[in-house]
């Protein structure tokens, strides 16, 4: 996938057509979203974000098109949090972060062979999530202002 920092609608139209993806408005602007906030929503995040200058935006319209992009290899779901699915770019490989105090969902590189690889122990791998839970360091610095007043 090209790098998504810049794309503009174009090349969000571009490359939705290259999937074989009708870049209809609804999909465009849901993608838009995804790569503007990069912030691994679930469908009511972009829903919450979208709908207002989209009133006939459902939450079943971006559930089908998470799932064709996932189909599509657009993006990958992540169930770092057991009762919501959230979606990623899929990109460079790297593994998560949940910050268990603001929810947050952070990319952590990593450098290991184990994602070009393709094969683990023998194993052949098809894909590869790795997540961590703990406390981010945004939450770990307002706890320490917190404690230092």
């Amino acid at each position: 996938m090209p790098h998504t920092d810049t794309m503009t609608m174009k090349g969000l139209k571009k490359l939705l057509e290259s999937r074989e993806i009708k870049p209809s408005y609804q999909r465009l602007r849901i993608l838009e979203y995804i790569i503007k906030k990069n912030d691994h929503p679930s469908v009511d995040t972009i829903y919450k974000a979208l709908s207002r200058k989209m009133p006939t935006l459902s939450r079943t319209t971006i559930y089908n098109t998470l799932n064709l992009f996932t189909e599509k290899k657009i993006v990958s779901t992540l169930t770092i949090l057991d009762n919501e699915l959230r979606y990623d770019l899929v990109d460079l490989a790297h593994a998560h972060l949940l910050c268990t105090h603001c929810e947050k969902v952070f990319d952590i590189e990593l450098e290991t062979d184990l994602f070009s690889e393709g094969y683990v122990a023998g194993h052949r791998t098809l894909e590869t999530h790795i997540h961590f839970k703990g406390i981010c360091i945004n939450c770990l610095n307002k706890a320490e202002t917190i404690e230092k007043s």
